[in-house]
This record gives structure tokens, sequence and C-alpha cells, in this order.
């Protein structure tokens, strides 16, 4: 199996996504960092301190910072890409500046957890985001703009 950051909790409550995990298949030596990546338009990251002893990780990512990213590309202020469907997608990884480890959840025997495990969204701005599984069980979050879902 790849090397990843096995996610253990997810807590999306209070204004912020807290994550808890394990490094699986890689060296917990260093700094660590959580980082969010959009889905479309890569360039665009935000990255949040993680907290790492052992190989046991956690970290919170804030998320009117992600609705304030959300809506600034909406607005078409810096990249300038659409958001497709009122839906963006961030991607979430544990990073030491060297090698990037996709966050998700595959040593639970659990399959298809994206139809299986639902997570509240929090609103922000008018924007919904919540964390999800993705199809391969990775961890990502959705930012949805108008109506709740």
């Amino acid at each position: 199996m790849k090397p990843h950051a096995e996610i253990a909790e997810v807590w999306p409550r209070d204004g912020r996504v807290r994550l808890v995990g394990h490094i699986h298949g890689h060296p917990a030596e260093g700094e660590w960092r959580l980082l969010l990546t959009r889905r479309s338009h890569a360039e665009q990251r935000l990255d949040y301190p993680a907290q790492v002893k052992g190989d046991r990780f956690e970290g919170e990512l804030p998320v009117a910072d992600v609705a304030a990213a959300t809506d600034t590309a909406e607005a078409g202020i810096g990249a300038g890409v659409e958001v497709e469907g009122g839906v963006e997608e961030w991607d979430i990884h544990l990073t030491d500046g060297e090698v990037e480890l996709r966050a998700g959840r595959r040593l639970d025997d659990i399959h298809g957890k994206k139809k299986i495990m639902v997570f509240p969204e929090q609103r922000v701005r008018g924007i919904g985001v919540r964390p999800y599984y993705t199809v391969k069980d990775n961890l990502s979050l959705e930012c949805r703009t108008g109506a709740s879902t």
C-alpha cells in the first residue's frame, strides 16, 4: 500500500475541521503541515500546522479560510476559474515539504465510504463546507454555494 495519511477521526464543528490520524508507510520525522489543494486549480493551496508525535498527527482546517478562498475564486479574483455547478473540491494532504501524503482511510476494511460516511456541513459567508470521502476513500472538502443541502 502506498504511503498516506491514515485518517482515524474527523471532527467538523465550531468553524473548523479537526483531523487525527497516523502517518502510514513513511518516516514521521520533521515538521508536518496539513495541505489543502483546490482540485480545479492546483496552484491554489492553503496549509496549516500539524502536530506529529511518533507516527500520530493532528491538525485543524479553518472553514472560514476555505470558504473565503472558494468565494474569491467564484468572484473571478485571482485564479479566474468558475466553480462548476456551485461546488468546489479541495483535496487534503499531509506534507513535510518534500512529500505529500494523501489523507484517507484505507486500513479499516470499509470500502465505499463516500456512500456510507456523511459529515455535517458548516456554513460561512453563504458557502457550505463539509468533509467527504472520495470514491477512492480519500478525504476531501466540498464547498457548496447557495442553499444548504
